[in-house]
């Protein structure tokens, strides 16, 4: 099992012809996902690495099918009308690969595949990685990075940084482990997915034995996370690292983007959340992989 993607998901890749497009799908085909089809309008009859193209979803789909996923490539203005065209095509698992998305697009886009009941991972998302069974964006690749950093495992990992991602995940196979599912939220101000939306599918995930998480401040997903927890919907464990602290208030960090304002979304009400709720916290990054190691062990 993996959560959102496996060897038989059918995946599509909108912008497959343009540079970094090329760049995803080579990645994605390298990790041994199932990419089937590619759309970039008015490109139809091209290839891309062997993957035929079409100008639109629906002419990819007459001919080859029904998707599972779509990987979202375009340029940050295009992106809603690409999601628009993947959702309305029937696709449930949209990763969005793209940065600068106009404010307005993307609330109108999360709202829509909300009530559509899309997965909408993104926007700004490097993307998921289910190590030896496929991935959606960059993560997997080169093998010389999947030898030390994306061995298939049971430990999901769950990041607010797209780096960070492979760091997290580097330091979970340090630490003996391997990688289920590891997953990039995503950059900008606002998200298709949060964290605390993930925590269920890892919970019924029957290879996933715990969760390591990189968060950040702003933004009040950890809180959220934290009384999910307390409700009983997530009882594996959980070892998290806050970036952030120290910064003072009304200051923008990184990806979240969000001033800290009124008392939460700040690192010390998020540690104080995650902890209360018997989370693992750590005070470094590296904590994390030997953390993971005395808290399973203890578990056994």
């Amino acid at each position: 099992m993996a959560i959102l993607i496996d060897k038989e998901t059918r995946v599509l890749v909108q912008g497959i012809t343009g540079r970094f497009g090329s760049f995803v799908t080579r990645n994605m085909l390298d990790v041994g996902t199932h990419v089937v089809a590619g759309v970039t309008p008015g490109r139809r009859g091209e290839q891309v690495w062997g993957i035929p193209v079409f100008n639109t979803v629906k002419e990819a789909q007459a001919e080859h099918g029904h998707f599972e996923a779509s990987v979202v490539l375009v340029p940050g203005p295009d992106a809603k009308k690409a999601v628009v065209e993947a959702f309305e095509a029937g696709i449930k698992t949209i990763l969005m690969e793209v940065e600068r998305v106009p404010l307005h697009d993307a609330l109108e886009v999360i709202a829509l595949t909300r009530k559509a009941g899309v997965r909408l991972i993104g926007p700004g998302s490097a993307g998921l990685v289910s190590p030896g069974k496929g991935s959606l964006g960059i993560f997997g690749s080169p093998e010389e990075l999947a030898r030390v950093a994306f061995i298939p495992g049971r430990i999901g990992v769950v990041s607010r940084s797209g780096g960070q991602t492979t760091t997290l995940c580097w330091n979970v196979c340090k630490a003996g482990f391997g990688i289920s599912t590891a997953i990039n939220l995503g950059s900008e101000p606002v998200l298709g997915t949060s964290f605390p939306e993930l925590l269920p599918l890892f919970q019924e995930d029957q290879e996933t034995d715990a969760i390591a998480y990189f968060g950040e401040i702003g933004s009040v997903m950890e809180e959220e996370a934290a009384e999910l927890i307390k409700e009983g919907k997530y009882t594996k464990p959980l070892v998290a690292y806050i970036a952030g602290r120290g910064l003072a208030k009304g200051i923008r960090f990184s990806h979240a983007s969000a001033i800290i304002e009124g008392g939460k979304g700040t690192a010390e009400s998020k540690v104080a959340a995650l902890r209360e709720a018997g989370v693992h916290v750590v005070d470094r990054p590296d904590d994390i992989g030997p953390t993971l190691v005395k808290t399973l062990k203890a578990k056994a």
